[in-house]
C-alpha cells in the first residue's frame, strides 16, 4: 500500500476514533493501535484505484455511522465557510493545488492533513514529547512508565531508536542539549539524569538535594554544563552536570510544587512556576547562583511554560494553567516582569497539559500557538487574530487527554502525546 494512502486511511480512523465508544477510552486506544497494525501488515498492497475507492467508501460509512462530516481537520467557522459542503478526502490535492504558500490563510497554513506515524512503545502516559533542536528526525518521549524513548521519526518506517532505562519511578520531564548529543531527564524518584544519546548510556545521575520528587528540568541554554530543575517541595535548583555538584547559591525556594521551567535564549534569565499559579523570574550567574527577580500569579496550577524571543517585537511567555486557561504574557523588562496580553479558554483542569509557540512566526499570516487538551484534542490558536474565535484548527485522533505537544523546527511535523501512552506524529499538509 502506498505510504501516502496508508497514512490517509489511518488519519481517517484517528479522526473518527474521537466519536467511538466515548465512555471507554481504553477501547479507543486498542482500536487505533489495531488499525495501525493492520495497515502495516497490508503495506504491500499496490492497487491505487482500489485504495482510493476504499478510502471514499470507508469515509462515507463512518460519516453515516457517527453522524458527522469528515473534515481533514476541524477548523474555525471562517475557514469552514470557504470549504466545500461535501465531505471528501483529498487524495489528489497536491496536483490540484496551485496556491502559493505565502497566500495561505493561517488555518490553511496549519492544516495537518494526516498522521505520519503512531508510536505506542510506552505502557503509561507520555507526559512530554520534544523534537531535537534543528533536527526533525529525533523525538524524545518521557513516560510515567519510568522510561525515556528516542524515536527516529523520518526513518522508513519510523522507529524507536533506543529506550533509556534507569529511573525507578515516573519520568516527568526531559530536554535536549544544544548539540542534541545529550538528554536530561528527571523523575518522581528524585533523580536527575544526563544521557549520551549516541552511546545509549547514562553519563550522570544526581539526587535531589531535599530527596524530593523532581517535576521539571531544562538545560541552561548558554551553558549546557548547567541544568535547572524544580522539585515537589518548592525548590528551584541548579546542577553542574560536569561535577555533579549543586553550586553555592544555586537554589531558591519558590513554594508549592515547581512544575514548569522556561529559559530565554541567552541563559541569563528563566522563569519557574508552581501548582499555586505563581510564576517567578530568576537571573543566573556564570557560577550557577540564582537571584529572584519578579513575581506574577495566575488562577490555576501552572503545568507548562514556553518562551518566545520575538512576538510583535516583544519577547513573550506562554503559560498553561489548570483553570481552563492559556495565558499569553509580554515580557516587559530585563527583570522578566510579565504583562498579560491575552487569555484563551482551554479544556484543562487536572492533567499536565502543555503548550508551545510555533517555531516559525509569520506575522503576515498570523501567529499560532499549540496546546493539548483534556478533551483529547490538539488546538491551534491564533494569538494575533480575532479575539472571539482564536481556534483556527483542531486535530482529533487521540482517545484520551492530550498532554505533550512539540513541533519540529521546520514545522513539517507535530508530535502529540496522551494519557494512554500514545504518541501521534502529524504531517503538515
Amino acid at each position: 500500500m502506498a505510504a501516502a494512502f496508508q497514512q490517509q486511511i489511518f488519519a481517517l480512523d484517528a479522526r473518527f476514533n474521537a466519536y467511538r465508544a466515548p465512555g471507554n477510552p481504553n477501547f479507543k486506544t486498542l482500536y487505533i493501535r489495531r488499525r495501525s497494525q493492520l495497515l502495516r501488515e497490508n503495506a504491500k498492497f499496490k492497487d491505487i484505484e482500489t485504495i482510493k475507492k476504499y478510502i471514499n467508501i470507508r469515509s462515507q460509512l463512518l460519516q453515516r455511522r457517527y453522524g458527522v462530516q469528515d473534515n481533514i481537520s476541524i477548523s474555525s467557522s471562517s475557514s469552514r465557510a470557504r470549504s466545500s459542503s461535501k465531505a471528501s478526502l483529498a487524495v489528489d490535492e497536491v496536483s490540484g493545488n496551485t496556491k502559493k504558500k505565502n497566500d495561505l490563510t493561517i488555518s490553511e497554513n496549519y492544516a495537518f492533513t494526516g498522521v505520519h506515524h503512531i508510536f505506542d512503545q510506552h505502557s503509561d502516559e507520555v507526559s512530554v514529547v520534544k523534537f531535537a533542536n534543528n533536527d526533525r528526525s529525533k523525538l524524545c518521549c518521557a513516560s510515567r512508565d519510568g522510561t525515556v524513548s528516542i524515536c527516529d521519526v523520518t526513518a522508513t518506517p519510523p522507529r524507536v531508536s533506543v529506550v533509556l532505562e534507569g529511573h525507578t519511578d515516573a519520568v516527568t520531564d526531559c530536554d535536549w542539549s544544544a548539540s542534541n548529543e545529550l538528554v536530561v531527564t528527571c523523575g518522581l524518584d528524585g533523580a536527575l539524569c544526563v544521557w549520551d544519546v549516541a552511546r545509549r548510556r547514562r553519563l550522570r545521575e544526581a539526587r535531589d538535594q531535599l530527596a524530593a520528587p523532581l517535576l521539571c528540568c531544562a538545560f541552561q541554554p548558554a551553558n549546557n554544563n548547567m541544568v535547572i530543575a524544580g522539585n515537589a517541595r518548592g525548590m528551584v535548583e541548579v546542577l553542574n552536570v560536569s561535577t555533579g555538584i549543586y553550586p553555592r547559591g544555586g537554589s531558591s525556594i519558590l513554594g508549592g510544587k515547581v512544575q514548569a521551567i522556561a529559559c530565554e535564549s541567552s541563559g541569563r534569565m528563566f522563569w519557574a512556576a508552581n501548582d499555586k499559579g505563581v510564576i517567578v523570574s530568576y537571573r543566573t550567574s556564570g557560577t550557577g547562583a540564582l537571584s529572584k527577580l519578579r513575581r506574577c500569579c495566575v488562577g490555576g496550577a501552572v503545568t507548562s511554560l514556553s518562551w518566545s524571543p520575538w512576538l510583535a517585537r516583544h519577547p513573550a511567555l506562554l503559560v498553561s494553567a489548570a483553570d481552563n486557561s492559556l495565558y499569553l504574557f509580554r515580557i516587559t523588562d530585563r527583570e522578566g516582569s510579565l504583562s498579560l496580553k491575552k487569555r484563551f479558554e482551554t479544556v484543562h483542569r487536572s492533567h499536565g497539559v502543555r503548550s508551545t509557540f510555533c517555531p516559525i512566526m509569520s506575522f503576515r499570516r498570523g501567529v499560532c500557538v499549540v496546546s493539548g487538551g483534556e478533551d483529547a484534542c490538539v488546538y491551534f490558536l491564533d494569538i494575533e487574530g480575532h479575539a472571539g474565535q482564536p481556534v483556527v484548527n483542531k486535530l482529533q485522533g487521540h482517545a484520551s487527554a492530550v498532554l505533550g505537544v512539540s513541533f519540529s523546527y521546520d514545522e513539517s511535523l507535530l508530535a502529540s502525546s496522551d494519557v494512554s501512552g500514545l504518541v501521534i506524529i502529524w504531517r503538515r499538509g
